[in-house]
């Protein structure tokens, strides 16, 4: 029997030093949060959930949650979007709206972690028998981490260095710099 895996997608920050909610920034014309519900819709998860809170967003064909306590960090965001996803779903693929450079290879095991040289980042794939787990070590503005550190005997580690990149969007530089990685490759 196939797993059922949801996608979600962590979209609540004010991006404080963007200067704006990142979600709603614009990248080679598309919206952050659009490029994020696209990568976990290429990895094939279904449903999608988006979570919300400095700025709305509505996409059509996926759930979007707003987090009230979005302000407190990653940790209430992502309880949010595992809380949204059905009793169905028997793990969940979470992605950063903010790194529009990664891509959707990320499957096989019941925690696994994207790795770019080694290093783990993000996506994450969790199997719903660890969310009650991550929940109760994300706290503030953490989300999966201090729970695969705690577990490394279970995270399979997925390099993903020579199909992506992890590079982040936090700041206008941060933006410039990816706007031009994304111009070369087209």
């Amino acid at each position: 029997m196939k797993v059922q895996i949801g996608g979600v997608l962590l979209a609540a920050g004010e991006g404080s030093r963007l200067g704006g909610p990142k979600a709603l920034v614009e990248l080679a014309g598309t919206r952050l949060v659009e490029r994020g519900v696209a990568l976990l819709r290429a990895g094939g998860t279904a449903p999608l959930v988006v979570v919300t809170g400095a700025a709305d967003v509505a996409l059509p064909g996926v759930t979007t949650v707003h987090n009230p306590d979005w302000r407190s960090g990653m940790g209430s965001s992502l309880a949010a979007g595992l809380a949204a996803l059905p009793a169905s779903c028997g793990a969940a693929v979470v992605a950063l709206v903010d790194q529009p450079l990664v891509t959707p290879h990320l499957a096989g095991a019941s925690l696994a972690v994207a790795s770019y040289g080694g290093q783990p980042r993000n996506p994450v794939l969790l199997a719903r028998d660890h969310w009650p787990g991550v929940l109760a070590l994300a706290t503030g503005d953490t989300g999966a981490r201090p729970y695969l550190r705690a577990h490394p005997e279970l995270v399979t580690a997925v390099e993903c260095g020579d199909i992506g990149r992890p590079d982040d969007i936090d700041t206008p530089a941060d933006l410039a710099r990816v706007s031009k990685i994304l111009a070369a490759r087209l």
